[in-house]
């Protein structure tokens, strides 16, 4: 039996939604980082595009367990000596863009500098508010915080 390896003009690509709200960061980073790579589908190849478009809304509304959301700290270096910064889940939840934690969640869970990599993560869209503007495209609605009960945390 041959091996099968799927092409990309052979690949149909879906548009999901998940609502983020309630939901835990880590859990829900690795499910929407699983969909776009395409992991989910018998027919995964790992050097094609087989993902889908995945859209979280209510970004602003996810959790931590445990004491990360006070205690966790993301750093960046700008570079220059002495140049690291670090921030809190909660400055970042309470500030400008709060999806940025979401986006770095699921980055970190894909494969690392990779130009499939980039091309995968492109197609995550992430909105703070409950809406979104790809209704054009029919996105599939997926209940995440349904699929297991360790998947969302209750106040």
């Amino acid at each position: 039996m041959k091996t099968f390896s799927a092409k990309p003009a052979d690949v149909e690509h879906k548009w999901v939604v998940i609502d983020a709200e309630g939901a835990v960061v880590g859990r829900l980073a690795a499910y929407v980082a699983t969909r776009l790579r395409g992991k989910h589908r018998p027919d995964f190849t790992p050097h094609t595009d087989c993902g889908d478009h995945v859209i979280v809304i209510n970004a602003d509304k996810v959790v931590f367990t445990g004491n990360k959301y006070e205690d966790k700290r993301y750093y960046r270096h700008t570079g220059h000596p002495g140049g690291i910064k670090e921030t809190s889940p909660r400055k970042i939840i309470e500030g400008k863009f709060p999806e940025r934690v979401v986006e770095s969640a699921v980055l970190r869970m894909l494969p690392k500098e990779s130009p499939l990599a980039r091309t995968q993560f492109s197609k995550l869209r992430v909105y703070a508010g409950p809406d979104h503007k790809h209704e054009a495209q029919q996105p599939e609605v997926i209940d995440f915080k349904s699929l297991n009960t360790k998947n969302v945390r209750s106040a």
